[in-house]
């Protein structure tokens, strides 16, 4: 069991700083995942932990010791890599011990650990199997019991999963929830830019950009609770839908204009004045068909994506760039062509200010107070 702790924490290559100033508090048992875009700094924040990087100011705590200059191989960490990295001479038992018996451990213990790993991971009959006799999933998970078998206080995951196919992906994401729920007091982090594997696996979510966090939160505080318009795209796919607008009348319930509709929503924008601008945010899922009056959004339908069980709506409604995706059932019938009104529950609509930030709702303001 391990708490981390990471104060204004830096990483600098010569002049170019790719972390700048991280805190972050993770607790004992928590499983928290990274997500960002490319070169956000999630993967050197990662490495960072595991000492495979300098800090290059600030402090990191791991289970109250500062290990800044701790060597990785004595800060009771194991990582998963996403290239599995196995000997390919060595069998499956061999190469999950291995790491035992260079710490000279006995025979009885790394017989004990090995066999203790390999059934959490339904790898038993697989022991005397080289790596390539085996499936791509398997390999990861003969990689992640390598891990076990060291007791580490962490564990580091670096994209475990990106070099599996599809259906890999969700059999292993699978076999990793389960395995944090055998080792309930075990700490992990996880480094994904897959939000599927984030919104599924994740106690709490670490969204990055640009080497700074962005916010910290839950899976469903940050996609029901954006606290920023990179939040509130990066989180859910297809990403929220976001259009130009301004305040029409500020106060604890908004009325905004947008696309030339005025439209209440349930956010406070005290202290704000009528006729800033604002950006408005609704996700695709949260648009249906309207049937009444509460039309948000109408226009014609540029395009149709028909996946199945949904299909992917493209309405031009002719004051954005950017088209309205909305979110429908497969069996919807929208054609390429057709005029379609869209409504929303109010309670599923964001502003935010011409800085990006969300306007916070009342019941958000009520509980920070």
């Amino acid at each position: 069991m391990a708490d981390l702790t990471l104060r204004n924490v830096k990483k600098a290559y010569g002049s170019l700083y790719t972390l700048h100033g991280i805190d972050l508090d993770i607790q004992s048992g928590e499983f928290i995942v990274f997500v960002g875009p490319s070169g956000c700094g999630k993967s050197t924040l990662l490495r960072t932990i595991a000492g495979l990087e300098e800090i290059t100011s600030g402090e990191l705590q791991i289970a109250g010791e500062v290990v800044n200059d701790v060597p990785p191989s004595k800060r009771g960490i194991a990582m998963v890599f996403q290239s599995y990295a196995l000997y390919p001479h060595m069998t499956v038992y061999d190469n999950m011990a291995f790491s035992m018996r260079i710490a000279r451990e006995s025979k009885e213990e790394i017989d004990k650990r090995v066999k203790n790993a390999a059934e959490i991971l339904q790898l038993t009959k697989l022991l005397d199997r080289l790596p390539k006799a085996m499936s791509g999933g398997q390999r990861q998970r003969v990689a992640i019991g390598r891990a076990i078998v060291r007791n580490p206080k962490v564990f580091l995951f670096d994209e475990p999963l990106s070099n599996l196919d599809a259906a890999l992906r969700v059999a292993t994401r699978i076999e990793i929830a389960k395995l944090k729920e055998s080792m309930p007091n075990t700490t992990m982090i996880y480094v994904t830019h897959d939000q599927v594997e984030a919104m599924t696996l994740a106690d709490r979510i670490v969204v990055l950009k640009d080497g700074r966090i962005e916010q910290v939160g839950t899976p469903m505080e940050l996609y029901k609770h954006p606290g920023n318009l990179f939040v509130a795209q990066f989180i859910g796919s297809p990403a929220m839908n976001i259009l130009p607008g301004t305040i029409d009348r500020p106060g604890m319930r908004t009325e905004v204009d947008v696309s030339g509709r005025k439209i209440a929503v349930p956010v406070s924008t005290s202290g704000a004045s009528a006729g800033s601008a604002i950006s408005f945010g609704v996700r695709p899922e949260d648009l249906s068909v309207a049937t009444g009056d509460n039309v948000l959004f109408e226009g014609a339908v540029d395009y149709v994506e028909q996946l199945g069980e949904v299909q992917l709506v493209y309405v031009d409604v002719g004051r954005s760039n950017q088209p309205v995706v909305a979110k429908l059932p497969g069996n919807a019938g929208i054609q390429r062509g057709s005029t379609i009104r869209l409504a929303a529950d109010p309670g599923d609509l964001h502003i935010f200010d011409d800085n990006g930030l969300s306007f916070a709702r009342p019941r958000e303001e009520a509980k920070a107070a």
